[in-house]
């Protein structure tokens, strides 16, 4: 018997690896001779780093870098286990969490301390960047990412722009001369489920922009400064970003990243699913565990749970996908409906208060994972 065992972390409680080890611990009190194959995962969010690291036994590396409203912070990095390989969330230098109701303002906060971490990573010997770019307290653009990796944009008066959104109407000059060389030379890919464009009605600024504390005035000025900001990056670097699908993520560091980098953009579930070498690791399989903190008819459009169905079944079709999540949401019907997903449990062992059933977490779900592999012993 084999089960591959492929969950996202259920946040707030377990991390992706932590969870594959409760369910396998569950799994063998049954089938203690199984064959077992712990792939932890993510879908480019919050935890892909810790996921990657964990699943290729890799290293966390923590620098300090550039906040998002300028000041020091600490921001860990993955190297995976091929040491070649970076993998970066922007939030952890970049990120909502640097910021408070009282301190966020799109027009000042920068992206500096991202493009601070990809130096970082060259100088440890990276040749690849995965970077996950959700959850970030910016609308910049990247222009302070572009600066950090050594793109100089001055106003009319020769000045090196400041820090922010709010800049880049005064953008003049874009100077790429200075950009570390190792750039060119380095593979980024984005992972990124955000198809957003720079700016317009379905933009950085329109759509994400309040989120992150800005007014109505203050998305329309970030909007024209972002549309300024493409129209120079179009006149010279020759790339039309401001209507590209995605150039609006991150608050614009999607253009960013496409504008000064040798970056491809992928949803954030197919970039693990590769790193991981899932599919490989999936062959022959009997059953297939996955799972996180919560499932819902969203879970179709690029969540792990659905992702890992899908490449499971892609190299095993008869080994059943089995879903563990803490909340079941609306619509998960649909999911049954694709025939990917075969069935899903609730890992809470009863009606329970969320303090409490995070904190149950470990044992609820070893002991769901027991349940089920008892229900399979018995239906065999």
């Amino acid at each position: 018997m084999k089960f591959v065992i492929a969950p996202d972390s259920f946040k707030g409680s377990l991390t992706a690896k932590e969870a594959a080890e409760d369910i396998r611990t569950g799994l063998a009190r049954v089938y203690p001779d199984a064959t077992y194959e712990l792939v932890p995962m993510a879908d480019g969010g919050e935890g892909t780093v810790q996921s990657l690291v964990d699943a290729t036994d890799g290293e966390l590396i923590t620098e300090t870098v550039t906040g998002p409203l300028g000041k020091p912070v600490q921001a860990a990095y993955g190297m995976l286990g091929d040491g070649e390989t970076a993998a970066i969330e922007m939030s952890a230098a970049s990120g909502i969490g640097f910021v408070t109701d009282e301190t966020k303002n799109p027009l000042v906060t920068t992206t500096y301390g991202t493009g601070e971490l990809i130096i970082k990573a060259l100088d440890r010997g990276a040749k690849k960047i995965i970077l996950g770019i959700g959850g970030s307290a910016t609308n910049d653009g990247g222009a302070g990412m572009a600066q950090a990796i050594g793109v100089s944009l001055k106003d009319a008066a020769d000045q090196e722009l400041g820090f922010g959104g709010g800049q880049l109407g005064d953008l003049l000059t874009i100077d790429v001369s200075g950009v570390d060389p190792r750039i060119k030379d380095t593979e980024i890919l984005i992972a990124s489920d955000v198809t957003n464009p720079l700016v317009g009605e379905t933009g950085a600024s329109a759509v994400f922009g309040p989120q992150k504390g800005a007014t109505p005035e203050m998305v329309k000025t970030l909007d024209d400064n972002l549309n300024h900001y493409a129209a120079v990056i179009k006149a010279t670097m020759g790339k039309d970003l401001a209507d590209y699908p995605g150039a609006g993520a991150a608050g614009g560091l999607g253009a960013g990243l496409l504008a000064f980098t040798n970056a491809t953009m992928d949803r954030g579930i197919e970039i693990v699913i590769a790193y991981t070498k899932l599919k490989e690791r999936a062959q022959n399989a009997d059953y297939v565990i996955t799972g996180e903190g919560g499932i819902d008819f969203q879970t179709q459009y690029g969540k792990t749970p659905y992702g890992v169905a899908l490449a499971t079944k892609s190299v095993a079709p008869n080994a059943p996908v089995i879903v563990m999540a803490g909340n079941i949401g609306e619509g998960v019907d649909v999911l049954y409906k694709k025939e990917a997903i075969d069935a899903i449990f609730a890992t809470p062992d009863g009606a329970k208060p969320l303090d409490k059933a995070i904190a149950d977490t470990d044992h609820d779900i070893s002991e769901l994972a027991e349940n089920i592999a008892r229900l399979i012993k018995a239906s065999h």
